[in-house]
């Protein structure tokens, strides 16, 4: 007989999601605010159009919403060029807006965290526009990187930094400084040597935190400290080597002195808020230098993301992973997709790398049987896991945007990151119908395709075998399950090549990364699979790029 691959979702509330230490085990949405919802029709997503949509948060089944920047920025980057921290940017709304915002997720059961940006500010940030405008010698230019440059006139960069964007890693003043930025010219990186810097963020934290956040997302948690006296590299090739060595301006052990501070800031306050590091780091044991028990919370799992869909390579970091973070305590977390990389939908139909062009149909498919089984793979884990904003609608990239319409910086840099983090921000589909899939009434500011009408949430809602439905499912199955969420280990059964499977107490996952079907035991009784699985005798039949859960209770 053929088994559904629904079982009927449990009661979303349970006595383990009433711990206090809710961040241990919790599911945290990403929300980037200028592509989710759009309330006043002007084509840019804002604070209010994300408002209305926090019950559809509360029913997915998410525990807390993480909102990229909506502060004061020109907008060189997308708000993480920050002009004002303390501000909203007008595209997005206003201060009340994120009031609001704050309360109601409160009142639906949803905690808030917001993006923080400490290691550059905007160009237009007023210390930084002083610091140009008062020339040499000013004291503001301590507060960022201003160096004098090489060579016989001052003509060469200080150093041979290279910006994570492509090109030099410093731009020339009028006076004949320099100054430095890792990503864009638009973006100087603070000196964190200054101690006005750590009293302005110090501020920084308390303005939020006295506002109701629940936490921060630290961008570039790893590169606030430079090695002293800013020495070369010696490389001309830098961006392969990001996350793969330490660097003079990445991963210095002087950030966590940082984190320590903050860290007092933030237990002086109730409610368990929570610190998450982005930190692309070596290794998986050097981000966990970023979770001790006096830093931060949680720290993203870079090394996840960039592994392949491959048993043998998935179990070697999920072991890594878990036995790093256990002499520090804290809880691995899990993500698969974020605004900076392509949407696992697409990267999954392309094996050999993280890619982004769909050839076929069926490369289509593909990536999106992939990155259903990936998700209750993901799910199943010991800790918390993230998901980014349409990954529950099987959203892939969009890989076929013109130039004239794209607005990431790296892509006008030519060097660098690949340039098309436009394709996994395009605003997401609502609805079957309208100028913008339902996003809002005057279109979207990067042009949706059309066959995301069937994708949208109208479309997807009600229908079992969507995947959105697969994702409501398993978030409620995983706050029923008492063996699901926080931990630390789990227990490999024996499987065929290609096979992962594990338990966890009573609860048992296990996933084909292969390309053709295998017969295992049925572990007990089905609770969810991300693909039809079919059950006779006491074994399954479990296809290719599925991933199953079972519970022996």
């Amino acid at each position: 007989m053929s088994q559904q691959h629904y079982a009927t979702a449990p009661a979303s509330t349970s006595a383990k999601a009433q711990r206090s230490d809710w961040w241990r085990d919790a599911v945290i949405y990403q929300v980037y605010p200028r592509s989710f919802a759009d309330s006043n029709g002007d084509g840019m997503g804002d604070l209010e159009g994300v408002r209305t949509r926090l019950p559809y948060l509360r029913d997915l089944g998410v525990d807390a919403v993480w909102l990229s920047p909506f502060y004061a920025s020109p907008q060189a980057d997308a708000g993480y060029d920050v002009a004002d921290y303390r501000a909203v940017d007008p595209m997005f709304g206003n201060l009340l807006d994120a009031d609001a915002l704050i309360r109601d997720a409160r009142a639906l059961g949803l905690r808030t965290i917001v993006d923080l940006v400490p290691n550059h500010s905007s160009d237009q940030h007023e210390w930084f526009k002083r610091a140009v405008a008062e020339g040499p010698g000013s004291p503001l230019r301590d507060r960022y990187h201003f160096r004098p440059g090489k060579g016989a006139n001052g003509e060469l960069p200080p150093n041979d930094w290279e910006s994570i964007f492509g090109g030099p890693a410093w731009t020339r003043v009028a006076d004949g400084e320099w100054y430095l930025h890792l990503f864009a010219p638009e973006q100087p990186d603070f000196n964190w040597d200054h101690p006005a810097v750590g009293d302005e963020f110090r501020s920084i934290l308390r303005f939020w935190l006295d506002m109701g956040v629940d936490g921060f997302r630290i961008d570039v948690a790893h590169g606030l400290v430079k090695a002293e006296g800013l020495p070369d590299l010696g490389s001309h090739d830098q961006v392969k080597l990001l996350g793969n060595d330490v660097m003079p301006f990445f991963d210095q052990d002087g950030v966590h002195e940082i984190y320590r501070q903050w860290r007092l800031i933030l237990d002086e306050y109730s409610g368990e808020r929570i610190f998450v590091a982005e930190a692309w780091t070596p290794t998986i044991e050097r981000t966990a230098n970023y979770v001790r028990p006096d830093e931060l919370h949680q720290a993203f799992n870079f090394q996840y993301l960039s592994t392949a869909w491959d048993a043998e390579e998935l179990r070697e970091v999920i072991d890594r992973t878990l036995e790093a973070m256990r002499p520090v305590g804290a809880p691995a977390t899990w993500v698969l997709s974020n605004h900076d990389v392509t949407r696992h939908a697409t990267r999954f139909a392309n094996p050999p790398g993280l890619g982004t062009q769909i050839r076929t149909a069926g490369d289509r498919e593909l990536g999106l049987r992939r990155a259903r089984a990936a998700t209750l793979l993901m799910l199943a884990l010991p800790g918390s896991a993230y998901i980014y904003q349409g990954e529950e609608l099987g959203l892939p990239d969009v890989v076929d945007l013109a130039d004239e319409v794209r607005q990431d910086p790296a892509y006008f840099r030519g060097a660098g990151q690949d340039g098309f983090r436009d394709g996994c921000r395009v605003p997401i589909p609502w609805t079957r119908e309208g100028s913008s899939y339902g996003f809002g009434a005057g279109g979207s500011w990067l042009p949706q395709p059309s066959e995301w009408a069937e994708l949208s949430v109208e479309a997807q809602t009600g229908d079992p075998d969507s995947t959105l439905e697969l994702y409501r499912t398993a978030l409620a199955v995983r706050r029923a399950q008492p063996d699901l969420g926080a931990g630390d280990a789990v227990e490999w059964l024996r499987a065929p090549e290609g096979v992962l499977a594990f338990r966890r107490g009573e609860f048992v996952c296990v996933a084909n990364t292969g390309r053709e079907s295998v017969t295992i035991p049925a572990y007990g009784r089905l609770l969810l699979a991300s693909a039809e699985v079919a059950e006779v005798d006491g074994e399954a039949k479990l296809p290719a790029d599925t991933t199953v859960w079972w519970t022996t209770a």
